[in-house]
């Protein structure tokens, strides 16, 4: 079975490693000459491609971003520069034998239906390379383009722009703090880019304002003791405890902790609808630029002037030279017919987040196109192991029917607890979607099982990290090191910080202090009772 991959970005690697892991015939195409996608930084920004500043580090930690069956090497930092996750995804590509089926300077033009599709379930792909257009057919389709290459830039949502002489660009454009020496800086939108754009800047701008309509939670890639944060809060007892508590009381709980931090209401920060879920910012240094002066948080803009801007609810007009719109990006797929994919309202009606419910042949999908509360790189791949089953027809989708309603279904729950943002549908709670998706495909870990034959397995899978290689485990595609994987991966995390270590500390001889004073203080109140 042949199956085009469009795309060598994340979601195009694991589509094309996950097909050949069931016997398929992948073949991807890639734009530019390299593997990467949005994780390779160019100076100059490429049409059609994600365009990335050279500062970007990855938000969740490598041991949760790491393909389930190759963990990063435990040398490198937990949280990674751009370069080195790249570096990652060449090992991977070199590990798996990937290039020999990716063919680069290959731009898909179009993906039509075959004239037989409604039993072959087949599709025409058109590709250009060197000015040169030819022709394919394949039995499958994996759309791995990403959304992260056309910008939202709603300009007729500010008033007055037309007018303002100053510069305004797209977060898009962005590469160096340079542009920012000196000048009076605004960030409309506080996502991640939003705000490492505005950290940036400070550094060198002579004022620096980041416009909020709704605020937002903000964590530290450093969390509790020291620790990545997504090791903390991506565990099974904490998605336990997110999914079945009450929805205001769980998230009333994700506040409290939250606020551990420093209070929100202080720094302009407090989300307007705090029992609302929100996408988490991860940022470390936010809360001490505010507390600093370096940034200063404000609400919606209501109009731009000349050389200034008005607040909403701050009568006062604030000078500005420069305004970085950090709106977020629009779902495209341009190479693909309007009703193959629908997209209503920046969104696509996916089942899953993953295949057009319409299809009379489930043989096209698309990967990535989803932001989970946790790592992508785990979900794409889990996504692409899904796909490339349903292919080979070892699994198979319900009725029509129930996929579009659940789509929609899906579309007004999301609305209801995310509020209307940009990509309220993509947003999904990241541990219940893998779980989701591995138990369509036989490779979810059972606890209970585990717990009578492998307990301390089971104990680290439950209250430990929902690291990937859990996925391994059992089922299709099961790798004998996964066990191995998951009980050192507080080694891997800890090998590149503990680079010094005392000479009077020892873990184990203070952990065998802890169980002799434990015993000492038990012994002590069973013989005061006595």
């Amino acid at each position: 079975m042949r199956v085009a991959v469009v795309g060598a970005g994340v979601s195009g690697l694991a589509a094309t490693k996950c097909c050949m892991d069931e016997g398929l015939e992948p073949t991807c195409f890639e734009q530019s000459q390299d593997i990467g996608g949005v994780w390779r930084y160019t100076e100059h920004i490429e049409a059609g491609r994600p365009s990335l500043y050279p500062s970007v580090i990855s938000n969740t930690s490598k041991e949760m971003s790491a393909f389930s069956d190759f963990p990063f090497p435990e040398h490198f930092p937990v949280f990674l520069p751009n370069a080195l996750l790249l570096d990652y995804l060449r090992r991977y590509t070199e590990h798996f034998g990937l290039r020999e089926h990716i063919r680069f300077g290959s731009t898909v033009v179009s993906i039509r239906k075959h004239p037989d599709f409604a039993t072959t379930g087949q599709w025409n792909v058109v590709t250009e390379a060197g000015g040169k257009q030819t022709s394919h057919v394949f039995d499958a389709v994996m759309v791995c383009s990403g959304n992260f290459s056309e910008p939202s830039l709603p300009l007729q949502g500010f008033p007055g722009i037309e007018r303002f002489r100053g510069q305004y660009f797209h977060s898009r454009q962005y590469k160096h703090p340079d542009v920012f020496q000196g000048k009076h800086v605004l960030v409309v939108g506080m996502g991640n880019s939003g705000v490492d754009i505005a950290v940036e800047a400070s550094r060198v701008a002579a004022k620096v304002m980041i416009s909020t309509t709704r605020g937002a939670w903000l964590l530290s890639r450093v969390f509790e003791h020291g620790y990545p944060w997504d090791m903390i809060l991506n565990t099974r007892l904490m998605s336990l405890i997110k999914t079945n508590l009450p929805g205001p009381l769980s998230w009333w709980l994700l506040n409290y902790k939250v606020n551990q931090w420093f209070n929100h209401e202080n720094y302009g920060l407090q989300p307007e609808n705090s029992w609302q879920v929100r996408e988490p910012v991860l940022n470390d240094d936010l809360p001490s630029y505010i507390l600093t002066g370096r940034i200063t948080i404000k609400p919606g803009v209501k109009e731009f002037k000349d050389n200034s801007v008005v607040f909403h609810n701050c009568p006062e007009e604030e000078p500005i030279d420069i305004v970085v719109f950090c709106t977020g990006y629009t779902v495209s797929f341009p190479f693909l017919e309007e009703s193959i994919v629908r997209v209503e309202n920046k969104h696509a009606s996916l089942y899953k987040y993953v295949f057009p419910p319409q299809l009379q042949k489930p043989t096209l999908a698309v990967l990535g196109l989803i932001k989970p509360l946790g790592a992508i790189m785990p979900v794409a791949e889990m996504q692409a192991r899904w796909v490339s089953r349903v292919f080979k027809g070892l699994c198979h989708l319900p009725p029509q029917a129930v996929m579009e309603k659940e789509v929609n279904e899906k579309k007004k729950n999301q609305i209801q607890w995310f509020g209307l943002t940009f990509d309220e549908v993509l947003k999904t709670e990241w541990l219940v979607y893998l779980d989701t998706l591995a138990s369509f495909i036989g490779a979810k870990p059972s606890v209970l099982g585990l717990l009578c034959t492998d307990p301390r397995l089971a104990l680290t899978i439950f209250f430990g990290p929902c690291s990937p290689y859990q996925y391994r485990l059992g089922g299709p595609g099961r790798w004998q090191g996964a066990r191995q994987a998951i009980l050192t991966q507080w080694d891997r995390v800890l090998k590149p910080t503990r680079t010094r270590v005392p000479a009077r500390s020892s873990s184990s001889f203070l952990s065998l202090l802890t169980v002799v004073g434990f015993l000492l203080l038990l012994a002590a109140v069973i013989f005061g009772f006595l």
